[in-house]
């Protein structure tokens, strides 16, 4: 009997902000860039940070996922700090930026620009 294999659920999920967010700067990109790239460097009071930068080039390990402006990859060696997040774009009178939803963070600084897992 053959197996059947399921499609694997994305490792983030991306609003339709997010996703509007993502296909505005792909139309801005460098000639050379074919993505963002979501990472979390260590930095911050807590230890790590999320990090959305233009990618000229796909890692081995870097998870990929396709939206219709563009293409997101996840740092391979971040992703286990993601799974199962959100990822929404959100801009009020005074500040806009990428706002992450991350079941995995035990704490945040209190300026909330990192977190710990």
């Amino acid at each position: 009997m053959a197996t059947i294999a399921r499609p694997r659920p994305a490792a983030l999920i991306l609003t339709p902000s997010a996703e509007a967010r993502i296909a505005d700067l792909m139309s801005k990109a460098p000639e050379d860039a074919i993505g963002v790239k979501l990472s979390t460097p260590r930095r911050g009071c807590s230890g790590l940070a999320y990090s959305v930068d233009y990618v000229t080039e796909a890692k081995p390990f870097d998870e990929r996922i396709d939206t219709a402006g563009g293409t997101l990859f996840v740092d391979g060696g971040s992703i286990l700090y993601l799974i199962g997040s959100t990822m929404d774009w959100v801009e009020d009178d005074f500040a806009a930026g990428f706002v992450f939803a991350n079941p995995n963070a035990k704490g945040a600084c209190g300026c909330g620009e990192s977190f710990t897992v």
